[in-house]
């Protein structure tokens, strides 16, 4: 009877023992189908950066062989400066230069200095410093790796910064106009004509010059601009506006006077006023440029009013 009496209590035990065994084996099968279906992670990169196309690894650790290694510190330039980064991609790149000066692919990280430069530009209203340091950084190049592969893109890049520059002035020149500083408008259309007369905004620079030394009172200087429009660019957009001021003036047309110095002095607010006895013999005023001549503005005494000068280059 005893035998009889624990066969069902081994029983039990043995099927208590199965059913733990196919427990835990379901849960463990469980897990690893779970663990099996997740989707991997993307690799953490470092500051939060993550750069698509680009092997992340570069970016983790900081070893002396990647503070070092000139193709993973390009890697790292070109992953920030393909993700708009140009900030960043400027350090890397002035950080490749400053280690590998003579490696092979220094011409091109200088390149890449200038251009990053140009892509921190936004808009002709905005500050003009990345371009100007753009211009500098391109102009080193070409003069530290003369010859280089990239020389003729970086002098594409150098003159569309100075187009940039062009149309800058000229904004700020008709922002003056449009508030009545005819003054400080004529300054800044003087810039464009004496530095870029070969630009697509000089005839702008010119049309605009005459309307400013018009509402100065100054109509044989505004004669002589607006002669200048109609000889250099016939076949400008403005050229039928200046034919129309030239006509709302009583078709007088002035006589260009070619200042016979290259190297004339600029206006500025020092310049001696003429007295009233040599008022006679003013020299007509051209709107001349590098090319045509050096432009001198008209001195207070002259218009017959009182001005604040504004210096040249200033943007405010």
């Amino acid at each position: 009877m005893k035998g009889t009496d624990q066969l069902p209590r081994l029983l039990k035990k043995v099927l208590h023992y199965q059913a733990c065994v196919l427990t835990s084996g379901f849960l463990l099968v469980s897990l690893l189908a779970v663990g099996c279906s997740s989707t991997p992670k993307e690799p953490a990169v470092a500051g939060g950066k993550a750069v698509g196309g680009t092997d992340e690894q570069i970016f983790l650790g900081d070893t002396i062989e990647k503070n070092y290694d000139p193709n993973v510190i390009m890697k790292r330039g070109e992953a920030f400066f393909e993700k708009e980064e140009y900030a960043e991609a400027l350090v890397e790149y002035n950080h490749f230069l400053d280690l590998h000066k003579t490696h092979v692919l220094a011409p091109y990280a200088a390149f890449k200095i200038g251009e990053s430069h140009f892509k921190m530009a936004k808009s002709i209203d905005r500050d003009p410093e990345p371009l100007t340091k753009a211009i500098t950084a391109l102009e080193r190049m070409r003069k530290d790796f003369p010859g280089s592969r990239y020389d003729a893109q970086a002098q594409q890049k150098i003159q569309e910064c100075h187009e940039w520059l062009a149309q800058m002035h000229l904004f700020v020149g008709q922002f003056y106009y449009r508030r009545e500083s005819y003054l400080a408008a004529a300054h800044r259309f003087e810039q464009i004509i004496k530095i870029y007369p070969d630009k697509p905004v000089a005839p702008d620079a010119l049309y605009f010059l005459a309307l400013s030394y018009h509402e100065l009172g100054a109509d044989d200087w505004a004669a002589d601009n607006l002669t200048l429009l109609a000889e250099k660019y016939p076949t400008s957009k403005v050229a039928a506006d200046g034919r129309s001021l030239m006509a709302k003036l009583g078709g007088k047309k002035a006589d260009t006077v070619i200042a016979k110095e290259s190297s004339a002095t600029p206006f500025s607010d020092a310049r001696p006023h003429a007295s009233p006895s040599d008022s006679s013999d003013l020299p007509n005023i051209p709107s001349a440029s590098s090319a045509f001549g050096a432009l001198k503005l008209p001195s207070a005494n002259a218009l017959g009013q009182s001005f604040t000068a504004c210096r040249l280059g200033a943007w405010c």
